[in-house]
């Protein structure tokens, strides 16, 4: 299995990466915002173990750009991260807030001396929250009769962000630990055996190691006895800073050294290690002839030269962190190359195949193979690495080459349309119901989505070592693209394909046996269309440690189902269920669960009862299921059949009882064209309108683009589910007495033959109006202390609406937005026009083109490290001086060493402190008239003090400030970006 490290690696069976992505998607647009996007960045997953995420099917829909790594840990943080084990019993809710908001109410943020040059702390009743003791992370045994709690920190100092990290390839290593820079690790594991009642026995602590390590890629062993990790230790010195192999036994929790020699580390840049068979890993180590790094020549050897005179037509998107010259090639070279070695318990070892780019190993479910990939040269110094030449081999498990599968060129040329691939072999995966057959994916229309083709995509199977001759099989044709695939025997498969710009999505049965036997459409519908979401196959765990579909048999019944696992979405909320269906008719026959609707939400986390090969009996399954309410967090149960026996697993106390009874509502209401619109609508502890009056409000949101006004007007999320409340959430000030709109859904919607962005301003304005008469409408918010604000696409949204909807709010926050789109010509979000062919959308789009239309009080905050591809820093640095160009109130904070998304506490609290600074001077203290221009008479009042409040801030730990004038834009080209727009 592949390790629950925090590694950038390719998850070992490919289809696990696939069920994070699509949970993903389930997830509500307005959770991940208040919830996930808001938690402390970390580009590293903390937990990868299928057994305790929703086994649904491989992915179904074609990601799109700049989703994928961002989101992918930020979706399974439901079921990866629980509440503490325990927490220190707090003082009464309603108590606490009250007392701590008249105190907080005293600060005067009205002494300037306050701001400039060093990181402050907000109210305590925000700080308190945010640095509660961090939840745990749990991972299941294979044999689901052992549970392990992964313990965590709380925020990270700024000194461990600042670390020196090398930007190579559209990545970031740290190059004294030869990983990914910024990696986030765990500092204790405990193991409990789960008890024949359902209960939790006691923690066996694993040790053995040194005090104070840092644990990561933390894996069982195929047969649940063993557990791997790695560990650094002390990051001063450049040999322990580095990571090492280790092994514990279950049993007794204690840990030793895989390797004996000491001089062992591994290189985890790409991948790390994997579990060949019981008593032995593959693993990726630093080459022991290495030497120093290479140093970078004083004087260049010539000049940095690009040339096009082939006249290709490449078209790539706003990548950052990208190799500049050949010394970034050969210092790329010298930290990503590995050495594999085989090693086993009983400390023999063994190097095999040649030091190279490796970037996954692959094990066959019958151990006796190793699928390989690597990248080589030449590398692209417009591209990152996933980009680069990629080989493909296939290995024997004692590391000999058997024959090449495939050896891609780069790919600098994909196009930047939607559902665009790279030419030739992709995909390429072990059927994971077979002991070694592989199957991939090629592209019949050229990775061309622009392309009219039939069939546009192929699935083809083959045996690991063919006999002379013999050619691919050929699974399936496809006329979207392929989605993956959901293996069961050779009697079932289903093959998903998905088209963007249509947003359909289908789902075939296939017969991977029999060729006779034609494949039949299950399910053709729209992916925007919630309702219609059937829900997706429970997979169970093979003998071989691979998932395939289960099937399902009763007692009185000779025929075999599946059980389709879905979230329920419906006009009162989402209601997730596990529906008995019969694939050979393709109808439901039998709701088997379904959550409580009336005061908790429930979903099913995992199938617990898959321990023995075959058919699962309905009367002896045994689910994981997690249930929450409004002001209950997330526990943990087992239920049982045939009674449905429900056993709590978990006893979390709530993670901030100061909040414990907060008001939550989801809303409906419509915008003026008719399109339904939701939100939710949270309201502090005791608060009563009727008596306490409108309460200052901050909306918080992140447009989505639609194809249809009934797909955007439906229902995501649930009423009932748990305020999740991360470190940066725009829920943080109902501890502050706000009003919280939070996710309010800002529908950009393009029918037909339309683009949405034809249309953007005009639809943002008009959802915007919408939201903001529904809470003024409901008598919560005060009409002239409204305040909007986002993060990312959000934050380009809050300076649109500023600009364009002065009316409606009082001032704005942005965090790392994009505000210029001819900044990112090819495209940016979902906008898959170039700016030539669409001049007229990118430039109305652009808040930066109405700056001067910019009258209230906005506060601009950006990573100065931001690695996103439509984000880079200087997006705010110009629109900063634009705005102070047109004498607009505004402030821009650059976070030093900071990302996309925040990590460091003392950055997080900061951002925190500006932010409640902000809404305490612009929107509670805002005693203007609705229609009055407010910003204008501040700024004509700092003016005629002879100051104005424009200043740029940085905030560094050496007390100084760096005005706008000291930046080198030219420089910002080389600033990183991540997935995330």
């Amino acid at each position: 299995m592949r390790a629950i490290g925090n590694g950038y690696t390719e998850t070992k069976r490919k289809y696990h990466a696939r069920i994070e992505f699509l949970f993903y998607q389930m997830m509500r647009l307005h959770k991940l915002y208040h919830r996930f996007t808001f938690l402390p960045f970390s580009p590293l997953p903390l937990l990868s173990n299928p057994s305790l995420l929703p086994l649904a099917p491989p992915l179904r829909f074609t990601r799109r750009h700049g989703t994928a790594a961002n989101f992918a840990s930020m979706a399974s943080s439901r079921f990866r991260n629980l509440a503490p084990i325990s927490v220190a019993p707090a003082e009464d809710a309603a108590g606490s807030v009250s007392s701590s908001v008249n105190a907080a109410a005293s600060l005067d943020y009205e002494d300037e001396s306050t701001v400039g040059g060093r990181y402050c702390i907000p109210p305590s009743v925000i700080s308190d929250i945010v640095d509660a003791p961090p939840v745990p992370a749990l991972s299941f045994s294979p044999l689901r009769d052992k549970i392990i709690f992964l313990k965590r920190r709380a925020l990270p100092p700024l000194a461990e962000i600042a670390r020196p990290e090398e930007k190579l390839a559209g990545i970031r290593i740290d190059g004294k630990c030869n990983t990914r820079s910024r990696m986030s690790f765990y500092t204790g594991i405990g193991i409990h055996e789960i008890l024949p009642d359902g209960t939790l026995g006691p923690e066996t602590e694993v040790c053995g190691f040194p005090v104070g390590a840092k644990i990561n890629f933390v894996s069982w062993s195929p047969d649940g006895c063993h557990l791997s990790f790695s560990i650094r230790v002390n990051e001063e010195d450049s040999d322990s800073s580095k990571l090492t192999v280790w092994i514990a036994d279950v049993k007794t929790g204690i840990a030793t050294q895989l390797f004996q020699s000491p001089n062992v580390h591994l290189n985890a840049v790409f991948d790390n290690y994997v579990w060949v068979n019981n008593s032995s890993l593959l693993v990726c180590t630093i080459p022991s002839s290495r030497g120093p790094p290479p140093k970078k020549p004083l004087v260049p050897g010539g000049p940095k030269i690009q040339s096009n005179e082939e006249k290709n037509i490449v078209q790539v998107r706003t990548f950052q962190d990208l190799l500049k010259d050949e010394y970034d090639e050969d210092l790329f070279d010298y930290y990503a190359t590995s050495q594999l070695v085989l090693a086993s318990l009983d400390g023999t070892t063994k190097e095999i195949g040649p030091p190279a780019v490796y970037t996954s190993m692959d094990p066959s479910p019958d151990q006796k193979y190793i699928l390989i990939s690597s990248i080589h040269r030449p590398y692209s110094f417009i591209v990152p690495c996933g980009r680069f030449p990629k080989k493909v081999e296939l290995w024997s498990a004692d590391g000999k080459l058997i024959r090449e599968l495939c050896d891609l060129p780069l790919a600098e040329d994909i196009p930047i349309a939607f559902n665009s691939v790279r030419k030739g072999m992709r995909s390429i995966n072990w059927r994971p119901d077979k002991l070694s057959i592989l199957y991939w994916v090629e592209t019949q229309d050229g990775g061309d989505a622009k392309v009219e083709a039939s069939p546009r995509d192929i699935i083809y199977t083959q045996p690991a070592e063919p006999l002379e001759g013999e050619q691919p099989t050929i699974l399936h044709k496809l006329d979207y693209r392929y989605g993956g695939v959901s293996w069961c025997d050779d009697s079932l498969a289903l093959v998903y394909e998905s088209w963007y710009k249509t947003r359909k999505i289908r789902t075939w049965v296939v017969s991977p046996g029999s060729e006779d036997v034609a494949p039949q459409i299950l399910f053709d519908r729209s992916s925007e269309d919630v309702y219609s979401d059937p829900g997706s196959p429970m997979m169970r765990r093979t003998q071989a440690g691979t998932y395939i579909i289960a099937r399902i048999k009763k007692e009185s019944d000779e025929r075999r189902y599946i059980v389709l696992n879905g979230i329920g979405a419906t006009p009162e909320g989402n209601i997730p269920f596990l529906d008995l269906f019969d694939i050979n008719t393709g109808e439901k026959m039998e709701r088997i669960w379904e959550s409580n609707k009336e005061k908790y939400y429930e979903t099913v986390v995992a199938l617990m009862s898959d321990q023995e090969e075959g058919d699962l009996h309905l009367d002896k399954l045994k689910i994981l299921t997690s249930k929450e309410s409004k002001t209950e967090n997330t526990q943990y149960y087992f239920v049982s059949w045939p009674d449905k026996k429900i056993v709590q697993l978990t006893n979390f106390p709530h993670p901030y009882p100061q909040l414990a009874s907060l008001q939550k509502e989801m809303i409906r209401y419509q915008r003026k064209d008719g399109v339904q619109l939701t939100a939710t609508l949270y309201l502090p502890p005791g608060y009563n309108p009727s008596t306490d009056g409108p309460l200052p409000c901050l909306v918080w949101s992140y447009p989505g683009e639609f194809k249809s006004k009934d797909a955007a007007g439906q229902v995501r999320g649930s009423p009932n589910e748990f305020a999740g409340i991360g470190s940066t959430s725009a829920l943080l000030w109902l501890a502050r007495r706000f009003a919280i709109l939070s996710g309010p859904t800002i529908p950009i919607i393009g029918e037909g033959d339309e683009e949405a962005n034809d249309r953007y301003v005009e639809q943002l304005v008009a959802s915007a109006e919408a939201a903001v008469e529904e809470v003024i409408r409901r008598g919560v918010a005060d009409p002239k202390k409204i305040a909007v604000g986002g993060h990312s696409y959000g934050a380009f949204m809050t300076a649109n609406l500023l600009a364009h909807a002065p009316h409606l709010f009082c001032c704005g926050i942005a965090r790392s937005g994009a505000y210029n789109r001819t900044l990112t010509p090819f495209g940016f979000q979902n906008e898959d026009r170039t700016l030539w062919e669409a001049t007229n959308t990118y430039v109305e789009m652009s808040p930066f083109m109405s700056a001067n239309k910019i009258k209230k009080p906005i506060l601009l905050i950006h990573g100065e490290e931001d690695n996103n591809p439509g984000t880079l820093t200087m997006q705010s640095d110009r629109f900063f001086n634009a705005l102070k160009g047109h004498g607009a109130l505004c402030r821009l904070v650059v976070l030093p060493h900071e990302s996309h998304g925040y990590t460091a506490r003392e950055s997080i609290m900061h951002v925190l402190w500006e932010t409640d600074r902000w809404l305490h001077k612009y929107c509670v203290s805002n005693n203007s008239d609705a229609g009055e221009d407010h910003a204008t008479d501040t700024l004509k009042e700092h003016v005629t003090k002879g100051t104005t409040n424009t200043e740029k801030v940085v905030a560094t730990s050496g007390g100084g400030s760096k005005e706008v004038s000291d930046l080198e834009y030219e420089d910002y080209h080389s600033l990183p970006r991540s997935s995330l727009w």
